[in-house]
């Protein structure tokens, strides 16, 4: 097993409100060449957790940072206009904070959270997550 030390969140940068499935996002990274889903996990709309690759095998979800984190991608992120937008719905909100309890339980209390645009200059996942999760911290 890996040595995980963050979690990092994702956006999809699709439209609010329009539902997409793993598989889905499964086949656009790998048309770009990739081996697989970058994410390890996909939240839908609706708060249901989607498995993408296995958490034993590194993400492609954070260039440079994929070694020791685990990608979790919640549906939405843009509006209408494709603009960045925080299109979490209280049910994706409410499964990322389970998911997040999960992996410190597996993994460690220690385990941290961050958001894509940590890493890059991306607005990915539309937010600050320190500010949104501030009681995760």
């Amino acid at each position: 097993m890996r040595d995980i030390k963050r979690i990092v969140l994702h956006c999809s940068a699709t439209v609010e409100g329009k539902e997409y499935s793993v598989d889905t996002i499964r086949s656009w990274h790998t048309a770009k060449g990739w081996s697989d889903i970058g994410y390890h996990y996909l939240i839908s709309l609706d708060g249901c957790i989607g498995i993408g690759r296995p958490i034993d095998k590194q993400g492609a979800h954070v260039r440079g940072h994929n070694k020791d984190t685990i990608g979790i991608c919640y549906v939405g992120g843009v509006d209408a206009d494709l603009k960045p937008k925080d299109t979490m719905t209280p049910e994706q909100e409410d499964t990322f904070r389970s998911l997040v309890a999960s992996i410190r339980t597996l993994f460690g209390e220690d385990i941290t959270i961050h958001g894509h645009n940590e890493f890059s200059s991306k607005a990915c996942p539309s937010f600050i997550v320190k500010e949104k999760f501030s009681d995760l911290y």
